[in-house]
């Protein structure tokens, strides 16, 4: 059973290596829409909490006029306390946009703080895959050992 367990435990590497791909990708989609996007000006529609023990997140409503007249809405795009309060008041908000993009909307207060978000939570991952991956490898090989 351990043994199968420590064949298992290969699973948290590939998954926290996965987790680091997306949030580099993450990143990089933020950085890309915010130097190759669209500059304009977002009305703010409406803003929102929810306050729960483990994390509080504002919600935010954004409706983006681009200069060739097409609107872009996003309800409900949520943002962290620590973000939120940066943006909260606020009737209009400078952006970036990149239509149909992933990363369609990027607030200008708030990219920096985003990308270093994102980019460390890269970090983050990818640092514990290695570490998980050389403890799976030597508990594994550890199993290899005994049979001999």
């Amino acid at each position: 059973m351990v043994r199968l367990v420590a064949r298992l435990f290969w699973a948290i590497p590939v998954v926290l290596t996965g987790l680091a791909a997306n949030q580099g990708l993450v990143a990089w989609q933020l950085k890309t829409t915010f130097e190759q996007g669209i500059s304009a000006v977002a009305e703010v529609g409406g803003f929102d909490t929810t306050n729960r023990a483990d994390v509080t997140y504002g919600y935010i409503d954004l409706s983006v006029t681009l200069p060739n007249g097409q609107t872009i809405r996003r309800e409900k795009m949520s943002l962290p306390q620590s973000l939120w309060s940066r943006v909260k008041d606020q009737d209009s908000l400078q952006v970036h946009v990149r239509p149909g993009k992933p990363q369609e909307i990027v607030i200008d207060r708030l990219m920096p703080a985003h990308w270093l978000i994102a980019a460390s939570q890269m970090g983050i991952c990818f640092l514990g895959a290695i570490l998980s991956a050389v403890l799976a490898y030597f508990w594994n090989r550890s199993f290899s050992r005994q049979r001999r």
